[in-house]
């Protein structure tokens, strides 16, 4: 398939997030606040407005990213606890207010207590839910949503009983699955159910190898998936290609169901 300009927005949606998540990771703190704002409607200057209220807060530092669509942002706060950025939501409804006459941005916001907590998937789902609830109210993301996000984990093998197997054992795990026994069966679901995660064979019918990986890479989908090889092929050209081509794990069979967990879970967060 060729790229198109949706498939490029996409792209840079999941880039967002990623940025996002790995500035986090960099953080020299546990506890951060996140704030999305959808000024949608609004003049195009109000990303300098944002700036310019939250650099006049003595000690606040902040980071911030353009969201998947024109006029929102995400605003990473680090160190702030949930009272402190939701005063800092407070404070940008109100000043965002008095500078453009009968405008009320949307606005969700969070504290997390935990670096880890802050993951792409919750940041997808953040910024859902201003589109969601757009009254101008602003929107405390709780530590329910946060659980609710739960990841999607496509299975693709051909084998019948692996195949059932590895679903038992990932919703075990707590993860929401689907299954396909072949590769075109895969890429249209991918399309439809826009999985966080493949875990697929390379030996598969209709369409296999790195074609195949190369497809769910080019997908108009919101986020791409991660994708997790988990096959009988052990030739070192072969791993080597699928890790070149974008591939984020390679798990040989037979393999340690326990190992699979740890694997999966490190590509998901």
């Amino acid at each position: 398939m060729v790229p198109n300009t949706a498939l490029q927005s996409e792209k840079e949606q999941h880039s967002t997030y990623l940025d996002i998540e790995q500035s986090v990771s960099g953080t020299a703190f546990e506890t951060n606040g996140i704030v999305f704002i959808s000024c949608a409607g609004g003049p195009s200057y109000m990303e300098k407005q944002v700036r310019g209220i939250l650099e006049s807060q003595p000690g606040v530092s902040f980071e911030i990213w353009n969201g998947h669509e024109n006029g929102t942002m995400f605003i990473l706060l680090p160190g702030q606890s949930l009272d402190a950025v939701h005063f800092q939501g407070l404070l940008l409804k109100q000043r965002l207010g008095e500078i453009v006459t009968d405008f009320v941005p949307s606005m969700t916001l969070a504290g997390f207590s935990q670096r880890e907590e802050i993951t792409q998937q919750v940041l997808k789902q953040m910024e859902e839910s201003v589109k969601q609830n757009a009254t101008g109210d602003i929107h405390i993301f709780s530590k329910e949503e946060m659980r609710s996000v739960r990841s999607r984990v496509l299975i693709v093998e051909g084998d019948a009983t692996v195949r059932e197997f590895l679903q038992i054992r990932l919703r075990m795990q707590g993860y929401e699955t689907i299954v396909a026994d072949n590769g075109l069966t895969a890429l249209e679901l991918i399309g439809k159910w826009e999985p966080d995660l493949v875990l697929t064979e390379l030996n598969l019918y209709g369409i296999d190898g790195l074609p195949y990986i190369h497809h769910i890479q080019q997908l108009n989908v919101s986020v791409v998936p991660k994708i997790v090889v988990l096959t009988e092929q052990r030739v070192e050209q072969t791993i080597s290609l699928c890790f070149q081509n974008g591939v984020d794990d390679y798990i040989t069979k037979p393999f340690s169901p326990v190992e699979l967990d740890a694997r999966i879970r490190r590509c998901i967060q």
